[in-house]
């Protein structure tokens, strides 16, 4: 009877303006589909080697249960957030579009404010600063016209604070538990009850009663029932989740959950329960450990539920972040003494960078259908093929008359072949705030092995810079961006750029101007 309702609701969804169409249906019941989407982990930060080689990082982190995930399933080792900071990659895995495309190209918060980082020589260009807003189009809500129960847990950071994209209920989600517009908790400790000043009082020795606390907006809401508790926030957020699972499943329903846990995001704090096993780092690097550690306990909730519930069986899950690592500051020691840019080595520098410590992360599916494999799998992937695969898991097809920048990985993951070679793109014309090796407003291309990266500055004295700044790499062979070959490669980096230009006239991406002249910074 349900497979029956759940085939007359898509076929109903399709002849609503060819909005979506039923794929060829999976044998038996439709898959539960759980993506887990980890804020700021990077490539390097757990024990699953994604990369040939292990690496001190790897060695450094304890992830059992995402080891026992990728033991049963695949990973990637060239998997991509769309973005190098949150907003931009979050909604380009809901929409299926490239934030180039929707414009969405940096973070947000308040409803009509520009939160960029002003930069001393471009001016960003008008960007989409309100985020993403609902549409029926939007991969919960397709999921949900076709029978899903469909749970979002934790961060959502899709749109600005006043704006209807805050609300994942207005984004086709049935269930939210505490997600709203922010994009960092205040606090992690159920004792603080989540609340910003709460922590800021207690990190100063002052009284830090919740209750006398100036509320802020990176308070997280939803969660009273856990205030005062001595409970780590992505706990009590993993347990209501589990809850919601099961109330999905005593429906006799099919489930799509987003569990997108706060941490890693700063402010890193400490989870004592983990505290032991990471007692020889500094002080700065065992809070972020044990905040990796709570991500991996979360997982391990999410799985045993599944199991206790009788559909592990049959439910995917996929887990990966929403851009690379944290580095440019806040951090302790990396494995190589440095303080900041190495934390994603031997990617070069992290979050918010042009760079491959900006963008490249952890990927491991498995569920039904997801044949283990021991060696990674080496397809270029990118966040945006999250919305035609999870659909394509789900049996359903995109919407005929909406552009799709992501592939469906569907029968990658299910053991066939990887996707025709194709470019991937990656657009942000701002300035994330830190200073570091990439981290400035750029464009970059991927297509097969080789990588190049424009950066839109010409630096200070425009006259004397060479035409454009853009970088070469072979990441087969030089994985951490080391060897620019734009200078010995001229063949190769004139089809490049020719790719880079393809793709911002393809997508509409939007340039940056030079603040001196007021015009758009020249292509390559």
């Amino acid at each position: 009877m349900l497979r029956r309702l759940l085939s007359v609701a898509t076929i109903l969804i399709a002849a609503h303006a060819g909005a979506v169409e039923p794929a060829a249906q999976p044998p038996g019941p439709l898959p539960n589909i759980v993506l887990f989407v980890v804020d700021d982990l990077g490539q390097q930060d757990i024990s699953v080697p994604m990369l040939a080689d292990a690496s001190a990082l790897n060695a450094r982190y304890h992830t059992p249960n995402l080891a026992k995930l990728a033991a049963r399933g695949v990973h990637f080792s060239n998997a991509y957030a769309a973005a190098p900071v949150c907003t931009p990659s979050r909604t380009a895995i809901i929409s299926g579009q490239s934030p180039a495309r929707t414009h969405i190209t940096y973070w947000t918060l308040d409803k009509d404010v520009d939160t960029s980082t002003p930069h001393p020589r471009l001016e960003q260009p008008k960007w989409a600063v309100n985020g993403l807003q609902p549409s029926a189009e939007l991969l919960p809500a397709l999921l949900h016209a076709a029978g899903y129960a469909t749970m979002h847990a934790g961060k959502s950071h899709l749109g600005a604070r006043g704006t209807d994209g805050a609300d994942p209920l207005k984004m086709g989600y049935d269930t939210n538990i505490a997600g709203h517009a922010a994009g960092a908790p205040g606090s992690y400790l159920g004792t603080q009850w989540f609340r910003d000043a709460a922590r800021k009082r207690a990190e100063k020795g002052e009284p830090a009663d919740p209750a006398t606390a100036p509320a802020s907006v990176w308070d997280v809401p939803g969660l009273d029932k856990w205030h005062g508790q001595d409970i780590w926030l992505d706990d009590a957020i993993a347990r209501d989740a589990c809850d919601a699972m099961t109330k999905a499943v005593a429906g006799a329903r099919p489930f799509f959950l987003s569990f997108c846990p706060y941490g890693v995001h700063a402010p890193l704090m400490e989870d004592a329960r983990f505290a032991k096993d990471y007692a020889a780092l500094d002080a700065r690097e065992r809070q972020y450990a044990t905040m990796i550690a709570a991500v991996d306990d979360a997982l391990g909730q999410i799985v045993a539920r599944c199991e206790a519930l009788g559909v592990l069986d049959r439910t995917v899950i996929i887990f990966t972040s929403d851009n690379g690592g944290l580095s440019a500051h806040s951090r302790g020691k990396a494995p190589d003494g440095t303080t900041a840019h190495h934390h994603n080595a031997p990617l070069r520098s992290g979050k918010g960078s042009g760079y491959d410590g900006g963008t490249r992360v952890a990927f491991v599916a498995a569920g039904p259908g997801i044949a283990h494999r021991d060696a990674a799998i080496d397809a270029p992937i990118v966040g945006t093929d999250l919305y035609p695969t999870i659909l394509s898991l789900a049996g359903l097809a995109p919407p005929k008359d909406r552009v799709i920048d992501g592939v469906d990985l569907a029968p990658l993951l299910h053991g066939g072949a990887a996707p025709a070679e194709r470019t991937l793109l990656w657009h942000q014309p701002h300035k994330w705030g830190p200073e570091g090796p990439g981290i400035e407003p750029y464009t970059a291309v991927r297509r097969g092995d080789w990588k190049l990266v424009w950066f839109h500055d010409l630096g200070a004295n425009p006259a004397a810079a060479a035409p454009a700044r853009v970088e070469l790499y072979d990441l087969a062979h030089d994985v951490g961006e080391q060897h620019d070959l734009a200078a010995a490669e001229p063949a190769r980096l004139a089809s490049m750029i020719a790719l880079l230009r393809e793709q911002i006239a393809a997508t509409g991406a939007q340039l940056p101007s030079v603040r001196a002249t007021a015009k758009p910074v020249a292509l390559p």
